[in-house]
């Protein structure tokens, strides 16, 4: 199932908390716990994960005293598996969101929350083995990838060196790697240098200007994610070069749609992925204990680019990304 934008994605939200309340009378009131494991606020991104997260215990716990929603943040992977291990152990868990830090390092911990009958909902970051979860929550960061390939590709007219940072290793950035590359290969565009600088502003401002000091020539800049975009736009304004024509990013941050709004002859397109999807989330794990209201599979968000003439569609100035 695929949804289109952040306003959709809220509309979703709400109309979860609509069926949880009409079924309410229905529903046998036995006490529920919903674990909630997310990274802490360590860039734009998870911040804003870590305000809808918030928001949504705070909601659902005043709608249904009987769901009681326990939100836990951490700052690296190893945190996490020791904060899932600690709820685990105090909470009888009859349901686990997550959003994994890492994939790889997060899968073995949420299978053993498994085993013991919880009900799994993974967030943006897939676990490496997917039969682990019952429902699953992202966007189509192949599409993120691919959809800015071509769009970068049509306006380089297939030819340039570009550089390219990743974010973590997790399977979200594998994806969108591999919807980005895989357009990018079928043209004459030379990826000159890819390299990790984590979801982090500082640090992609530190990697963009090893590869300024060691690229004399660079046409463009794809930073996978816009709090990386940030630092890569600080990091050129400060070099002074004039010849990279353009520097994207994704994820749809309100500052980076400020600029797609503007125009920005560097940065004039975006693609959405919104926090708000942790919210959606816990309304769908927590509709499981009230009435009739089982929710399986997965439900993947679109990629569309944003540009200037649909950008407001996308842009919240509340939000805290």
């Amino acid at each position: 199932m695929k949804l289109m934008t952040k306003r959709l994605l809220g509309v979703l939200s709400a109309a979860s908390l609509m069926a949880l309340a009409a079924t309410t009378a229905l529903a046998q009131q036995e006490n529920r716990t919903i674990g909630v494991s997310i990274p802490a606020a360590t860039h734009g991104w998870t911040g804003g994960v870590v305000y809808h997260a918030e928001q949504a215990a705070r909601e659902i716990q005043a709608a249904f005293p009987h769901i009681n929603v326990v939100v836990r943040t951490s700052p690296s992977a190893t945190a996490q598996v020791s904060a899932l291990e600690d709820l685990s152990a105090s909470q009888s868990l009859d349901a686990l969101v997550i959003l994994p830090f890492t994939s790889e390092e997060l899968t073995g911990p949420v299978e053993r929350v498994k085993e013991n009958g919880t009900f799994i909902a993974v967030v943006d970051r897939g676990l490496t083995d997917p039969e682990i979860q019952d429902l699953y929550v992202a966007g189509d960061n192949i599409a993120v990838g691919a959809n800015t390939a071509r769009w970068l590709a049509e306006k380089l007219g297939n030819e340039g060196q570009i550089v390219v940072l990743r974010g973590i290793p997790t399977v979200i950035d594998d994806e969108r790697i591999q919807g980005f590359t895989e357009v990018i290969d079928d043209t004459n565009i030379e990826i000159l240098d890819i390299q990790y600088a984590n979801w982090n502003q500082d640090q992609a401002f530190t990697l963009m200007q090893d590869y300024l000091a060691k690229y004399p020539h660079i046409d463009a800049v794809w930073a996978n994610d816009d709090d990386m975009l940030l630092g890569v736009l600080e990091a050129i304004k400060q070099s002074g070069r004039t010849e990279i024509q353009y520097a994207l990013g994704g994820n749809g941050m309100k500052d980076v749609i400020e600029l797609v709004q503007a125009n920005d002859p560097m940065t004039p397109i975006s693609t959405p992925y919104p926090p708000s999807m942790i919210k959606s989330a816990i309304y769908m794990t927590a509709a499981q204990f009230n009435g009739q209201a089982p929710m399986r599979g997965s439900f993947q968000l679109d990629a569309p680019l944003i540009t200037p003439e649909n950008a407001d569609q996308f842009y919240f100035p509340d939000s805290p990304f």
